[in-house]
Parts: C-alpha cells; structure tokens; sequence
C-alpha cells in the first residue's frame, strides 16, 4: 500500500514565463492505493496529475509532505535507499514510440532488467529468454515474432505492449500508466486497457490510471476509486461510480459535461455546467481555485478555500461550499 500525505510541488520559473511567477503543481494533496487496487487521477492538462504519478513512481521529487510505501516513511530515507521500494511502482510511459531505444531489439531491452534480476537470484542465463518469452505471451505477443525486431517494425499497440512487459521485468506491486493509450489508435486502446484490467486481476497488481478521459478511467477503475484534480488539489474524491453518476463539484460536473456525443445517439444531461471563462494561472490563489470559472460561485467562494470533506448528500468527498448533485452525463435517447 502507498499513501501520500500533504503532497507539494512548485515548479521555479525563469524568465518572463507565466510572468516569471512560480508554478504550483500541487498544493497538499493526500490520495491512498491500496495494493491490487485501481485508482484513476482525473483533470484537464496541466492540473498536476502527471506530476504526481511522476512523484509516486519515484521520477520526481517533491517540496514537502509525506510518502509512505508499505508502511516505510520516504523521508526517512536518503535517496537512495529508497529506491527498492520506488521499484515496486513502475511508469508504462504515454508514448510508447520514444519509450523504447529504436537501436536495441525488444529482446535486448527486456533483457537488461532480467540479466540483473538474473545476477541478483543466482539464476541461470538460460532463464533470461524463457521470462522474456513468458512477459510477452503474458501480455499478448508472440515472443517468436517480435524478440528479434526493432521497435520501429512495431505497431504502437505492440509496442505499448512491450512497454508495459518491460515494467513487469521486476515484478511490480503497482502499474502508474499515464495516458497510456492516448497516443495509440482508436482501434488499438481498448485492448491495451483490457490487458491493465487483465493484469490487475491475474496478477494481484494495483493501477494508478491518469487520464483526462472520463470513459477509460471508468472502464479501468470501475471498482476502485477516482481522485478529481484542478490546479494541483483534489476538488473530489470518491468511488468511481459514485462519482460518475452522481458529481456534486462543479467542476467534476463540467468535465463530465463535455463528454463528447453522438447526436441522435445520445442526449448531454439536462444540467450540463459549463465554466464561465478560460483557465488563467495569472490569477491570485484566494479562494476556492475554481471560483472565477464556477457558474455557482458566491462571495464566500472568492474569499475563502473550501477543504475536502465528506458530504451527507452523496457517499465521496469534495472542496466546494455549495455541493450540487447535477445530472450531466449523457443518457440514450428514448425511441
């Protein structure tokens, strides 16, 4: 299990670069993974979800806070100490055309992480090309045809598949896929997230899903939980159906209005929310973050931070000061 608590990051910028003020990527987040778990981290871009699964995958560093894996304290230790326990949580990256070296075969790249493995257990070499095999028909490849080739002899979708048997080399507790379907075909991402599903099930592993996809974070986390982002705080928090079907925050209510429909097909919920404006990072951080683009919004909104806490009205968390449950799902059309 992984928990994180009060999780910062502010990013120093140089220059005249958002007029040379500071990023703050995240601002106190708190968030939980139970292991063989599925949590999704949801939010448009730039809402710090990236950042974060980058810090829970031990790739970046943050400014304070605490992080606790399998009940060790991440502070406690000196960087490197920690970095068993960061490899239990490997990163399937979201483009897997630069994932892989295009001068090193899938086996070579397979095999550098098994040869360690190898060394490490005392095992024989011999075993290096029956796991790698054993990887790739794991996730739906025929070791036969793709060990020998480059990755640009790939499709995308082959190649996400090699990219996540290589997080598998190590026998992971936890899979951070972050936007790992985005860059593959339409035909192509439903299997790829079938496999994640495939493996969380099989393998006893948990998935951390980021997304700014509605649908694909229910498809993988129907079970699990699903962490709403906007400018680097959680707005709501909850299980994912709960809050699919039943968003009380405004801007839960707003990402879930621009699902996109088929006319005809489909009809937009009845109260669909709309932002009022842009996001502008200029503004001052006064008040609910939300407040400038929230149709709802209030004079206590613009003064003051809403914190996240549980609601009587629907069964998850939420920072806003006057939760709303809103129908703004889309619904089929009655004939």
């Amino acid at each position: 299990m992984i928990t994180g608590t009060g999780i910062t990051k502010t990013f120093k910028q140089r220059g005249d670069v958002l007029g040379g003020r500071d990023v703050r990527a995240l601002r106190g987040i708190d968030f939980a993974i139970e292991k063989g778990g599925a949590v999704s981290f949801i939010g448009e871009s730039g809402c710090g979800k990236t950042t974060l699964g980058r810090i829970i995958a031990g790739l970046e560093s943050w400014d304070s806070g605490e992080i606790v894996i399998d009940g060790t304290p991440m502070s406690s230790l000196r960087p490197r100490r920690r970095q068993p326990y960061f490899r239990k949580i490997q990163l399937i990256h979201q483009d897997p055309y630069s994932a892989l070296n295009p001068t090193r075969t899938i086996y070579q790249t397979l095999q550098a992480p098994l040869a360690l493995r190898a060394r490490q257990a005392g095992r024989p070499k011999s075993w290096i090309g029956e796991r790698a095999e054993e990887l790739l028909s794991l996730v739906g490849i025929d070791p036969g045809y793709v060990l020998g080739r480059y990755p640009h002899q790939l499709s995308g979708g082959m190649r996400q598949r090699v990219v996540i048997a290589r997080a598998l080399t190590v026998d992971p507790e936890m899979l951070v896929a972050d936007e790992s379907v985005s860059m593959i075909d339409v035909s192509m991402r439903l299997s790829i997230l079938a496999l994640l599903k495939d493996l969380r099930e099989r393998l006893g592993v948990s998935v951390l899903f980021i997304t700014h996809d509605i649908a694909t974070a229910r498809y993988i986390g129907a079970e699990g939980e699903l962490y709403v982002l906007y400018r680097g705080q959680v707005v709501e928090r909850g299980l994912t159906e709960s809050i699919i079907t039943g968003p009380v925050h405004p801007y839960t209510q707003s990402l879930l209005s621009a699902i996109p429909v088929l006319h005809g097909l489909e009809q937009p919920g009845p109260e669909r929310v709309v932002p009022t404006e842009a996001l502008d990072e200029r503004h001052a951080d006064e008040g609910c973050l939300f407040a400038r683009r929230c149709p709802f919004r209030t004079e206590r909104c613009e003064k003051e931070r809403p914190a996240l806490v549980r609601g009587v009205e629907v069964a998850h968390e939420r920072a806003c000061f006057h939760p709303q449950r809103r129908s703004v799902i889309p619904v089929e059309a009655v004939a």
